[in-house]
């Protein structure tokens, strides 16, 4: 299944082992994982809680991959994200894209990512020291999406 939306983490090395083994027409794979950090804004984080509408974000995530395999040329593209209640240092997403070559992995994987970041319905909330605040969305952010937008 390209993509999954669960609470429980994974296991990059071994999503990555499934998705390429057997395969010799796989030239080039890109792996990214995003992780919870431990600082934001300057504030020590303790958790972060990530909230989503499940069919919408189901629905987004199939959108974006499916946009992502008709731009380049890749042979497969998975995507996992989690929710829940996350510390520092766990795993939130990873995106895998494979290819015959490496360009079109990092850019599939890079489109995936720019993609998730800005249109993918999940809602963060940081919590500090003695609070805890939503996350708002990043300009830097749409300004990776829109770069796209022109190509």
């Amino acid at each position: 299944m390209p993509v999954r939306i669960q609470p429980e983490p994974f296991d990059a090395g071994a999503e990555l082992m499934a998705l390429t083994s057997g395969r010799a027409d796989i030239g080039a794979s890109v792996t990214f994982v995003g992780q919870v950090r431990d600082l934001s804004g300057g504030e020590k984080l303790h958790t972060m809680t990530l909230e989503h509408y499940p069919a919408m974000a189901q629905a987004e995530l199939e959108r974006i991959e499916a946009e992502a395999r008709t731009r380049f040329d890749v042979q497969d593209i998975e995507i996992i994200h989690r929710f829940g209640d996350l510390t520092p240092g766990d795993p939130i997403v990873l995106v895998i894209a494979t290819s015959a070559s490496r360009q079109p992995a990092f850019d599939a994987a890079n489109f995936v990512m720019d993609f998730l970041k800005t249109n993918a319905p999940f809602w963060k909330k940081e919590h500090g020291e003695d609070s805890g605040h939503w996350v708002e969305a990043r300009k830097s952010d749409d300004a990776a999406t829109e770069k796209w937008q022109r190509r």
